[in-house]
């Protein structure tokens, strides 16, 4: 990020905010940096680039924050306030949205406060079960309006997704076995040949949709009373256009491996009651282990990353109970995998 860093310097400045008492927070993620200030949350965009995403241009940073704004705003139109400009004047110095030269672009959120995200609170024990029985009314009222998109999702799209996790799982062998792994493969394989018909037909009925496509508890707030879905992947099709069941699982996964399987169960009871058309959960099981497993190695990786030994070793188990969480899932019933807890190590 060398090339960005007199923006970051200025976003983590508190005189570039106005005037006022106020201390700067910074939030690294994988493919942005998130400034807190005041009552303001400020994302730029990192100049890097993933299989995924590449966004090493102004342009496709810029791109990036618009479709950035228009998707989340169909869940959370008010915590998105706009994009914003990082421009340079005519005496050198940066400002927001001035009449110089663009640097960069960063999208603009109202902030609150950490202790609002789900996963901090699934992780106090504070996610009451009446918030999880409105989360799920909540993803079904999104879903039921969300734009149909045939021409993604299916066979192929899963499929893609199979081999993709394969991939990166392959790529932690000293802390995930190879065995494992490839065993979840097959199987992976073989309940994708079972849900074959299942899934095309889902496809052709309208059931891919413009999802969220990263719908973790870290991505949800309580935010002015309700749940809200925040932070939807904008940089990808082939990620956000899923089947609306592939996109609810990441969620009930997330709810089961924090050993919270009532609120899992409550919750697709209230999301099935809410949709606009019956959801018998066939390929539940399949979609469950595709999310345990993407968590599994991106844990995996984060516990490389670690400086701190202890938080390593943490990820590094929860990493290997995910991957063992993918396996046991593909042999449970659809509407079990919500009631069954999954021992940690």
């Amino acid at each position: 990020m060398n090339g960005q860093r007199e923006v970051i310097d200025f976003l983590c400045n508190p005189r570039s905010h106005g005037p006022g008492p106020g201390v700067v927070e910074r939030i690294d993620t994988h493919g942005s940096l998130i400034v807190l200030y005041g009552d303001r949350a400020y994302k730029l965009k990192r100049a890097v680039t993933y299989a995924s995403l590449d966004f090493r241009s102004l342009a496709s940073r810029a791109r990036a924050c618009r479709a950035e704004l228009a998707l989340n705003r169909r869940t959370a139109p008010t915590l998105y306030l706009g994009v914003s400009a990082i421009t340079r004047q005519a005496d050198g110095r940066l400002a927001f949205d001035g009449p110089g030269s663009v640097l960069d672009w960063v999208v603009v959120m109202r902030r609150f406060p950490q202790e609002a995200l789900f996963d901090r609170m699934a992780g106090a024990g504070t996610l009451a079960m009446d918030l999880a029985e409105q989360l799920g009314a909540e993803i079904a009222r999104f879903h039921n309006s969300a734009d149909r998109l045939p021409e993604h999702g299916g066979v192929e799209g899963i499929r893609l997704a199979i081999e993709e996790n394969h991939r990166e799982l392959l790529g932690h062998p000293d802390l995930l076995p190879s065995a494992p792994v490839q065993a979840l493969y097959r199987a992976s394989l073989q309940a994708l040949d079972r849900q074959a018909d299942c899934l095309e037909q889902r496809r052709r009925d309208g059931r891919v949709r413009r999802c969220h496509g990263d719908l973790r508890l870290a991505n949800i707030c309580l935010f002015e009373g309700r749940p809200t879905l925040f932070d939807g992947i904008e940089f990808s099709e082939r990620l956000n256009c899923i089947d609306v069941l592939y996109d609810l699982s990441f969620v009930l996964m997330d709810l089961h491996f924090r050993q919270l399987p009532r609120h899992a169960e409550q919750l697709l009871a209230r999301y099935r009651a809410q949709r606009d058309e019956a959801e018998d959960c066939q390929p539940l099981p399949l979609f469950f282990a595709l999310r345990a497993a993407l968590r599994a190695f991106t844990l995996a990786g984060s516990a490389k990353r670690q400086s701190e030994p202890r938080i390593a070793r943490l990820k590094a188990r929860q990493a290997r109970s995910l991957l063992r969480l993918a396996r046991v899932s593909l042999e449970l019933p659809p509407l079990r995998l919500t009631q069954a807890r999954q021992r940690q190590c």
